[in-house]
């Protein structure tokens, strides 16, 4: 045999065999690794910019959710759009509220944690990423602190294209399957919050940036109700195309456009950033945002 394909197959072989150990490997490190629908999901515990311990989310090489572990803080939102969306919502009357893209359900803990009487509704693609959240981003609990614990998951028929199953649990209802064919359905109903927080890879909700998106989103909004987004974009030069779209998009349709920026300081680079479309005029010094329209 040639000495290259000698080399070639003990490379090959190092590689399996470092492939077989990852899980081991990833084990003996505290990392929480699972397949996914969108590809190979880590869990891990870390700290934020005070010290303060967190646990991560990442999906094929993508942050897609964070929470803190203190007890005492199991509900509040580590991310600054999160934070965002939470301070443009204070005070609102909220009943109904439909949150597109689970994750590790961040901000639909929020909602249920510090909104009484407030009706959930969650629609996650991926059942392997929902069971994350539930044993490893404190799902379970919520649950059974807020949503009736002695109350067994009732399935609730629904016949919409894309959606596999829901399942009510007290004020959280759980949905398995498209957000877009769940938005597009007239069985979806009329909210006071939609939140857009479903992206794959680096775009969000590929039809919610388009003005077929933001008509769907006005058809199953209550009156003087809230469309929040995560748009990644940056807000200047060649990488401000998603604001951009979903700008021109939304204006066309909501009286009242808002952004918080994720990084007002360096416009051109990209970040996580809280859009807000409404028909509701706001006062943008309450939550340190900017006027678009």
């Amino acid at each position: 045999m040639k000495p290259a394909l000698i080399a070639a197959a003990v490379l090959a072989a190092i590689s399996w065999g470092l492939w077989l150990l990852l899980p081991w490997l990833l084990k003996r490190r505290g990392v929480v690794a699972r397949r996914t629908r969108f590809g190979l999901a880590l869990v891990f515990d870390s700290s934020d910019a005070d010290g303060t311990p967190v646990r991560l989310l990442s999906v094929n090489g993508v942050y897609q959710s964070i929470c803190y572990t203190a007890p005492d803080l199991l509900w509040e939102p580590v991310c600054a759009y999160h934070r965002a969306f939470a301070d443009v919502l204070a005070g609102s009357n909220l009943h109904r509220a439909l949150v597109i893209g689970g994750g590790g359900y961040s901000f639909p803990k929020y909602l249920v944690a510090h909104t009484r009487r407030l009706l959930v509704d969650v629609v996650e693609i991926d059942p392997a990423i929902t069971e994350l959240a539930r044993d490893h981003f404190y799902l379970d609990e919520l649950i059974a602190g807020f949503c009736g614990a002695d109350d067994d998951p009732v399935e609730v028929p629904c016949d919409i294209e894309g959606v596999v199953s829901v399942e009510q649990d007290g004020r959280l209802r759980l949905v398995e399957g498209d957000g877009w064919g769940y938005l597009t359905a007239q069985e979806a109903g009329l909210y006071e919050c939609i939140v857009n927080d479903a992206f794959s890879g680096k775009r969000p909700l590929g039809p919610m940036e388009t003005g077929e998106g933001a008509r769907r989103v006005r058809e199953h909004l209550a009156p003087d109700g809230f469309y929040l987004a995560n748009v990644r974009s940056a807000l200047e030069g060649r990488h401000a195309g998603p604001l951009r779209e979903c700008t021109e998009a939304f204006g066309s349709t909501f009286s009242h456009l808002y952004l918080v920026p994720d990084k007002p300081e360096t416009p051109e680079k990209v970040g996580y950033n809280a859009f807000v479309a409404t028909d509701r005029e706001l006062d943008c010094s309450r939550f340190g945002g900017r006027r678009l329209k």
